[in-house]
């Protein structure tokens, strides 16, 4: 898989971009206008305007994007720091690795996940 593309409307974009770029600081690969494009490792991720939707995602349980990441307790740590608020503290799964979980502006379900201690 190459990556994900996540749709916002108009006048949400602001916002979600703020929110991946300087709250996630996830590193912007290239931005024009209603489209903003971040690497996470090899996998990419993309912020795009669609006119067809409004409001929040009103189904954010459908997708849960997961960003690996080797620390979760730093990771969760800074982003509580950066006010992001969780559903799911950082909890260690039956399998072994950690799992939790936060939303973006637009109530899209997000988790930080690490796959082992």
């Amino acid at each position: 898989m190459g990556g994900v593309l996540i749709w916002t409307a108009p006048d949400h974009f602001g916002e979600m971009l703020i929110f991946y770029r300087d709250i996630l600081s996830l590193p912007l690969r290239g931005e024009r206008d209603g489209f903003a494009n971040f690497a996470w490792d090899n996998f990419k991720l993309t912020l795009g305007v669609h006119h067809e939707i409004s409001g929040v995602n009103h189904d954010p349980l459908r997708i849960m994007v997961n960003f690996l990441v080797t620390d979760i307790q730093i990771s969760y740590k800074k982003l509580c720091d950066r006010n992001v608020y969780f559903m799911r503290k950082p909890e260690k799964e039956s399998w072994g690795g950690w799992v939790t979980t936060f939303a973006d502006p637009d109530g899209n379900t997000l988790q930080l996940l690490q796959l082992s201690d």
